[in-house]
């Protein structure tokens, strides 16, 4: 006689792998590559990377490291003389006073944010993040078993969430704020008056801590990058998280480090300890010849994002559906697209959402871009303008054409 044996009904996977959403740019870019293995010609314009190539001082300094033998473990918060330079940095440029013990440096800046969250929130507490967001920063609090609180800045505030919307949203059970500038996705910059405010805001509430996310400083349009963390009256809780991927384009060197208290970076140090330990080496000696190499081919790629940017933003002046702010900084453009909401596809289906809009125009035009759902902007869609010249003509050429069949 033959027994069976009952199959659990329930996932053997945990609730928190579960409760995971994929990265959304990661997603329509895995799609894009499924049309483009077809033969189909996709414009990717989904994936925040720059399309230039590492500059080549960065690339002989990681060949020459390995001929000294840069092989080894290291230590988990990154090499002292990285760190010291990332210091120095961080005072020349952005007037904060750091010292190589308030420096971790992690496998990308996206490490450096899961580090300082898990570091900081416990379950229960509330995590304001500013949006529209990155896309992973819910997610990230989601882990930590936080629970997010989403600050919608309006389109006629360039996205950008103000001193008063904060402070009506503080409660508390706040424990920590998160937000970008540059913006990713928006491309948005806070001024040093804006951060002002919001420095007065934290500072009546000792309880909570900043993230502030600068990956895309460099990328900036409007004049000199102010840093949170330059107001003396809240430093002490703000966490400057930064890299080496957008400015010098080393997205797949994967560096980027954070700095913040004594207390803070030992934290993210413990934590990434557990998880990766230190970040590679050869990557992290290519990142010390960046920051001694200066910013010049920084500025250089900035200009041609600049003309980017403008080359677009004529374009789309004939999409009369798109209501397209002007953006100050990083490498996107993100329209309101929600005038599309409603109309009909040519093969029937209607467009209720700016995901279906995406996805439309990924199969009709054949242009990959994230819808704003991922963003915590609904209305909205993010497009990179970090492509060639060509290709951004191209593909705002094929969609107007597509979004002219929209009935």
């Amino acid at each position: 006689m033959s027994v069976t044996t009952a199959v659990p009904t329930t996932s053997i996977l945990s609730e928190r792998i579960s409760a995971l959403q994929e990265s959304q740019t990661i997603a329509m870019a895995k799609k894009a590559r499924e049309l483009m293995a077809q033969g189909i010609d996709v414009i990717n314009l989904s994936f925040g990377e720059p399309d230039f190539a590492t500059p080549e001082y960065i690339r002989e300094a990681a060949k020459k490291a390995m001929d000294e033998g840069y092989t080894k473990y290291m230590p988990v918060p990154g090499y002292v003389d990285l760190r010291t330079a990332i210091a120095d940095k961080l005072k020349r440029e952005n007037n904060l006073d750091y010292q190589c013990e308030n420096i971790v440096v992690s496998t990308g800046a996206k490490q450096a944010l899961a580090n300082a969250v898990l570091s900081l929130v416990d379950p229960g507490d509330e995590v304001i993040v500013f949006a529209p967001y990155w896309v992973s920063y819910e997610e990230m609090v989601r882990l930590a078993e936080g629970v997010s609180v989403t600050l919608l800045g309006t389109l006629e505030n360039d996205y950008k969430v103000t001193a008063e919307q904060l402070e009506a949203a503080i409660t508390p059970r706040t424990k920590l704020i998160m937000y970008s500038s540059p913006c990713n996705p928006t491309g948005s910059v806070f001024s040093r008056e804006e951060l002002g405010r919001i420095a007065e805001v934290v500072a009546r509430h000792p309880r909570i801590h900043v993230i502030a996310d600068e990956i895309y400083e460099y990328i900036n349009f409007v004049g000199e990058h102010a840093s949170l963390a330059q107001f003396e009256e809240v430093k002490d809780r703000v966490i400057t998280v930064n890299g080496f991927s957008k400015g010098y384009a080393m997205t797949g060197w994967r560096v980027g480090y954070l700095a913040a208290t004594k207390q803070i970076a030992a934290a993210c140090e413990k934590m990434q300890s557990q998880i990766t330990s230190g970040t590679c080496s050869v990557a992290q000696r290519a990142a010390l010849a960046a920051l001694e190499g200066g910013r010049t081919s920084a500025d250089e790629m900035v200009a041609a994002y600049r003309r980017r940017r403008d080359l677009v933003l004529e374009q789309v002046k004939d999409i009369s559906g798109f209501k397209t702010p002007t953006p100050s900084g990083a490498f996107y453009i993100f329209p309101d697209v929600s005038a599309y909401f409603g109309r009909t596809a040519p093969d029937g289906s209607v467009i209720n959402t700016a995901t279906d809009l995406a996805l439309y125009m990924l199969s009709d035009a054949h242009v990959a871009a994230v819808t704003g759902e991922a963003f915590g902007a609904p209305n909205c869609i993010r497009f990179s303008t970090a492509a060639a010249d060509e290709k951004l003509q191209e593909a705002f050429r094929r969609i107007k054409v597509s979004l002219d069949k929209l009935a």
